[in-house]
């Protein structure tokens, strides 16, 4: 593999795909409303539908992002792009509840290929600039769960939630077919069985403090994000009265917030590491707190759930680049098993996240909402603080 930088093109490539196939994780979050009424499923047990979504992601990062350590790269990742293609078909056509939430989960386990193209995308880089690649390439991911959520709002009001699905799978299948043309063969070294691939996760688990350390402190961000984009369009339509294209250019603001990874790059590949990740967690936290400083239902208080969801997503995309710089400078050799593993421990928290949104929001309201979400980034600067080591 040549140690020059990866050319832009490709860049972008990587950073397009990352973010179309990502996005199919979100699609039904700002949805779950009118879902969940179509398919039966009582108000409080809305979440279950992003739940579930990212369960399979959880899965999928532990079942299939270690094979890239093992197989052929451009093959394995053009498979499961092309399965996650008939997941959504499976989706659009679900009818009832059971099926609808088979095929979630099917879509979160395929949505997986995301996480071998990161790591492909820092094999292709040298070290001087890898945290800048990975962070072109993770503002494209980071960009798709962000537009995710309008462009899901604005179709769904145009046509129906079904369409979503299906413009979704026709797009799956062209990516497919783009990247089995234009990427690159990697052909990893490693002589190991599948078995003993993933018995070998469980030793890195052990063996690895920082990837444990990363693995908590993007859980409670993410676990965070995940609370707060699941109750927000509940909120939103319940008492600021908005349709699901007031929803989508709500969600649309978020997107501000992808500008935190090339930043977060470039202070990674100089060394701040620690202090980038503090300011991270304090920008997430204090998200939270904003939105509650006036009463809702007015223009000042959209404005500052705005702001609430730029300030979020700022820190959730900083601090997630900054963790992979780190897990991607442990061992070269078993970057997909690392971010696998890294990637699997955050989406515990944000399943989580999710399934806690919907029942607190019913329960509680947004303020007990708020105050959830503000407790997760202050678990993760704490474990920060309280531990000294550099990463």
């Amino acid at each position: 593999m040549s140690v020059s930088k990866p050319s832009s093109w490709l860049i972008l490539l990587l950073g397009v795909a990352c973010g179309a196939i990502v996005a199919n994780l979100y699609y039904a979050q700002p949805l779950v409303g009118p879902i969940s009424a179509s398919l039966g499923l009582a108000p409080d047990a809305a979440g279950v539908i992003v739940t579930l979504t990212q369960v399979g992601y959880g899965l999928g990062l532990l079942l299939i992002v270690p094979l890239a350590d093992l197989m052929e790269n451009r093959r394995l990742i053009v498979a499961v792009v092309g399965l996650s293609a008939v997941a959504l078909v499976g989706a659009a056509l679900s009818g009832s509840a059971g099926a609808f939430l088979a095929a979630s989960l099917t879509i979160g386990l395929c949505s997986v290929s995301a996480q071998v193209l990161v790591p492909f995308a820092a094999h292709l880089a040298p070290e001087a600039v890898r945290g800048r690649v990975v962070g072109n390439v993770m503002s494209g991911l980071l960009l798709g769960i962000m537009l995710a959520r309008p462009f899901a709002s604005f179709l769904a009001d145009l046509a129906s939630w079904h369409a979503v699905f299906w413009v979704s799978a026709g797009l799956m299948a062209g990516l497919a077919v783009l990247l089995r043309v234009a990427l690159p063969l990697r052909q990893p070294t490693a002589e190991l069985t599948y078995t003993t691939l993933l018995v070998s996760m469980a030793y890195l688990v052990a063996s690895t403090p920082a990837l444990r350390r990363r693995g908590f402190y993007q859980a409670c961000l993410f676990g965070a994000f995940s609370l707060f984009w699941t109750s927000a369009p509940l909120y939103l339509a319940g008492r600021f009265g908005l349709s699901q294209s007031g929803i989508a250019l709500f969600a649309l603001a978020g997107v501000a917030g992808a500008i935190a990874a090339p930043v977060a790059g470039r202070v990674a590949d100089r060394g701040h590491i620690r202090s980038g990740s503090a300011v991270s967690m304090l920008v997430a936290a204090a998200a939270f707190p904003l939105s509650l400083v006036v009463a809702d239902g007015s223009n000042l208080a959209l404005g500052l759930l705005v702001t609430s969801a730029i300030l979020l997503d700022f820190g959730v995309s900083g601090n997630l680049v900054l963790g992979q710089r780190v897990i991607f400078g442990l061992r070269p050799e078993l970057r997909s098993r690392l971010n696998g593993l890294f990637i699997a421990a955050f989406f515990v928290g944000g399943a989580a996240g999710s399934a806690l949104g919907g029942w607190v929001y019913v329960h509680a309201g947004w303020t007990g909402t708020a105050w959830c979400g503000f407790a997760m980034p202050l678990a993760a600067l704490a474990m920060l603080l309280f531990r000294r080591e550099p990463d």
